[in-house]
């Protein structure tokens, strides 16, 4: 029998690997990668001096916090701790910052962004030679975050790190987002989901006669809000924040106000998280004290709901929620604030409803009809112009 004759088999050479994209870099990435190169190198020349290396973070505790009471926010002091490498108890978080650092110059180097949680993975991996992760979890991480944030005055979201979108927007304006324009008065039962990224690079506004904004605490409420189209009706724009609101709502809130110079009215719950909530709307947090020139809005209003609505609006006792000790304990918490604390409408406010022993939700006014929150309550504060400052 003949041999069958072996077909040639003809070798292909491997493909060349595809040249990345160069990336452009915008004015705030160059100033965050001169914030990160300056970070190192002030470590490097520690250590050619042989001296032991360190880094100074801003502390972020209460202590180090005041309220300027001319601009109307909260702002960091100039309180520092020092992370060293050859302290035994400071060794593994001074390295989690150098990593961290590291981690959001590549992401920046490559024109990436990424989420917290991926930030946590892309870093995450075994110490070599040991049985140490650089995180166990992402709760290690994501304070960590927080201290290069400060450490290089830049956001999170200049680091290319961005959080879970929870806010929404709708109503008579038209949004740039990365280059394309999204009319947010014609979003039908949705609305424009609120990016964690919205700096003036990423995020433009045009075409809008709004005449105000009204920021209403939760998702649930602000479907009926949009059902009943009261930013239509009532020419505003309309945003949630799901509850506390993340940075980039605020950011955005921060943004609309100064930009286009729109009011803003806050719809929040009758109990001490509402108050809390609009705390962080008007005058800043404690963990941002360092951004709060972008993101407190110092003229927001509080419309409600308020410890006097149970009588005004007649509402039945069923839709009441009992205080319990640590809605009384952050009540009187809060009453203390700097900013409340001498403002004679909070102190009545809380007052009363601690003295009323419940809380009450926005979502309680449907006991009075399903809409009348849009068609008579808010109305109603706008045109009597009934707010709290």
């Amino acid at each position: 029998m003949a041999k069958k004759k072996k077909k040639r088999v003809k070798k292909v050479a491997p493909a060349a690997p595809k040249s990345k994209a160069k990336v452009k870099f915008s004015q705030r990435d160059r100033k965050t990668l001169e914030s990160l190169r300056t970070l190192a190198d002030g470590v490097v020349k520690m250590a050619g001096r042989s001296r032991a290396p360190y880094i100074e973070i801003p502390s972020r505790s209460l202590s180090n916090v005041k309220y300027n009471r001319s601009k109307r926010f909260i702002e960091m002091g100039g309180g520092c701790n020092r992370r060293e490498l050859f302290n035994l108890s400071q060794a593994k978080s001074y390295m989690q910052t150098m990593l961290v650092g590291c981690g959001c110059k590549q992401l920046i180097d490559e024109g990436k962004t990424t989420s917290i949680r991926g930030l946590y993975y892309l870093l995450k991996h075994t110490i070599e030679g040991t049985k140490e992760e650089t995180f166990d979890e992402q709760s290690d991480c994501d304070p960590v975050i927080e201290d290069v944030e400060v450490a290089l005055n830049a956001l999170r979201e200049e680091l290319h790190l961005y959080a879970q979108t929870k806010g929404v927007l709708v109503g008579d304006i038209t949004v740039v987002d990365k280059g394309d324009e999204i009319d947010c008065a014609r979003m039908g039962s949705g609305g424009y989901a609120i990016p964690s990224i919205v700096e003036p690079d990423v995020v433009q506004f045009k075409d809008s006669e709004a005449k105000f904004i009204l920021h209403v605490e939760k998702d649930t409420v602000w479907q009926r809000f949009n059902e009943d189209k009261f930013w239509r009706e009532h020419n505003c724009l309309l945003t949630h924040g799901g509850g506390q609101p993340p940075r980039g709502v605020r950011r955005l809130l921060n943004r609309l106000h100064r930009e286009l110079k729109l009011p803003v009215y806050c719809l929040l719950d009758n109990d001490p998280w509402g108050y809390y909530i609009y705390s962080v709307i008007k005058q800043g947090s404690i963990n941002l004290a360092f951004e709060s020139q972008r993101m407190a809005i110092p003229d927001a209003k509080f419309m409600g709901l308020r410890s006097k609505d149970y009588e005004r609006c007649a509402l039945s006792p069923s839709v009441t929620i009992k205080l319990n000790d640590n809605d009384i304990k952050r009540a009187k918490q809060i009453a203390k604030y700097p900013w409340f604390e001498k403002k004679k409408a909070w102190q009545k406010e809380i007052d009363l409803m601690l003295k009323n022993g419940f809380k009450l939700e926005v979502e309680a006014l449907i006991n009075k009809g399903i809409s009348y929150v849009t068609e008579d309550y808010v109305p109603t504060r706008l045109a009597d112009r009934d707010f709290l400052d």
